[in-house]
């Protein structure tokens, strides 16, 4: 089938094309984003592949389909940017990558709150100009310190195991309990205790209409003072306003962030040769405290590879039974993970 490929990087192609080693699909390749305008170059192909930043709102996809597109294969788990309701209305297929590793988010969570916690990125830099001075740079043993973890599916899952080594106490909090993580020794909570509790905070929700901007201004006054906290999940879990001011109250210790609620025309791009318009981003990036990666919690070799081998798995199903094997639709809809 062909397949019009939006939002391409090198590392892109290069797993998606060892991935289709023998040439079941036409891949395209385009390195703009999905958008209403690039919507157009879709024509000719039943597949579309996005990514998390492309725009997969109703007239986008009232375009696609009208196009002939047929799937809407994602190649990421989350998928908060699908319209789903236009999608099933045009009769077009989403699928999606469920899991593709959980170890690569859960261990990038884990080196931000080391990175944080150690002052790694500001000793970096004092190294590297003469500074051996360690006055600002201290921190504080993990061991026996409580973390939260809001989201203990299969990263927050992976996530605990990591924690326990270093001797955390573990709070978790979701819909439902994780029996590995019960069996961890995480003791589920309240909303309010996990937030009074906490000396880090680490997100890993999907993002729906309950858990947007769920670090917001009500929040902040119930969080315990000085938290660490850590998003790798989607970025308006957090409502980044609210958070500048907690870390100016200093009610937020240290921040640690690899998404951004407004990171689409920012992450995944090299803008080091231009001004960054988003003066909120560009004010994060004043806080000694704060660091900041520009999603990349998913890059890694054996994350890619799988992502690569699911959305071909999806794509190879629905050519040949009209089904994909990871389908999302409003019917189907349940918190995922």
């Amino acid at each position: 089938m062909r397949v019009s490929v939006f939002s391409t990087k090198p590392y892109d192609r290069q797993f998606l094309e060892a991935a289709n080693a023998d040439g079941g699909h036409d891949l395209r390749f385009l390195e703009m984003r999905l958008s209403p305008e690039s919507a157009a170059l879709a024509q000719g192909s039943k597949v579309v592949c996005a990514f998390v930043n492309d725009d997969c709102s109703r007239p986008v996809l009232e375009a696609l389909a009208a196009s002939g597109v047929r799937l809407l294969a994602l190649r990421s788990a989350g998928f908060n940017h699908v319209d789903l309701a236009a999608a099933r209305e045009l009769g077009l297929t989403v699928a999606r990558v469920p899991a593709y590793s959980p170890h690569a988010v859960a261990e990038h969570t884990v080196a931000l709150i080391l990175a944080l916690n150690r002052n790694i990125h500001r000793a970096y830099n004092r190294v590297r100009e003469g500074n051996f001075a360690l006055e600002g740079l201290l921190g504080f043993d993990l061991q026996g310190k409580t973390v939260g973890v809001i989201g203990t599916g299969k990263i927050g899952e992976v996530l605990a195991r990591i924690l326990v080594g270093f001797g955390c106490t573990l709070l978790g909090h979701d819909i439902a309990p994780n029996p590995v993580c019960t069996d961890l020794g995480m003791d589920y909570v309240s909303r309010d205790e996990i937030f009074a509790r906490s000396d880090i905070l680490s997100l890993h929700c999907p993002l729906t209409p309950e858990t947007h901007h769920l670090i917001g201004a009500s929040t902040l006054r119930r969080l315990k003072p000085g938290v660490m906290l850590i998003n790798t999940s989607r970025g308006a879990v957090i409502d980044t306003r609210a958070v500048i001011r907690g870390l100016k109250e200093g009610v937020i210790g240290s921040l640690g962030l690899d998404v951004y609620e407004e990171e689409a025309d920012l992450f995944f791009e090299d803008l080091s040769a231009k001004v960054i318009q988003d003066d909120v981003f560009a004010r994060l990036l004043t806080f000694p405290n704060v660091l900041i990666t520009g999603h990349q919690a998913f890059f890694t070799r054996e994350a890619l590879t799988q992502i690569a081998r699911t959305t071909l798995a999806n794509i190879t199903a629905y050519g040949q039974s009209g089904r994909a094997v990871h389908e999302i639709s409003v019917e189907k809809i349940a918190p995922h993970r």
